[in-house]
């Protein structure tokens, strides 16, 4: 159902739970997708979200291919996350994320593994893309 609701709209959607994705991973033998996100403050986190994580062409490659995750750091009070979350979105930035770089997105395998990080806004879905097959 979820399937076919994110398919009809066009949007993915992302977990928050890393155990669980690297669980998934290894069952559908696909990577990990890790962004680092400020969505209510970052403009290029906004962008990169917009642009690329939200297109056609992203959508319909990521659903097949790749567990997708977001640790968002909001600082708007009104996007306050719980502090469950808060602290799985801690605990993933001071593993992957140590610089505290934003927007910061890691491809990982299905063990944690950095394979690739992109820093910063990537304005070519089709690049993008393309970087991220060469690990499949």
């Amino acid at each position: 159902m979820t399937l076919l609701i994110s398919l009809f709209l066009n949007v993915l959607i992302w977990g928050t739970d890393f155990s669980a994705a690297q669980t998934n991973a290894q069952q559908q033998h696909h990577l990990i997708l890790l962004n680092f996100s400020g969505s209510d403050w970052c403009g290029p986190c906004i962008k990169l979200k917009k642009d690329v994580f939200e297109s056609k062409e992203f959508t319909a490659f990521a659903e097949m291919n790749l567990e997708l995750i977001r640790a968002d750091f909001p600082r708007l009070k009104k996007n306050q996350l719980s502090k469950e979350q808060q602290l799985k979105n801690d605990a993933l930035a001071e593993k992957y994320n140590g610089a505290g770089k934003f927007p910061l997105t890691l491809l990982l395998d299905e063990h944690g593994k950095i394979l690739k990080e992109w820093e910063g806004y990537q304005p070519s879905v089709a690049k993008f893309i393309a970087e991220i097959k060469q690990y499949r």
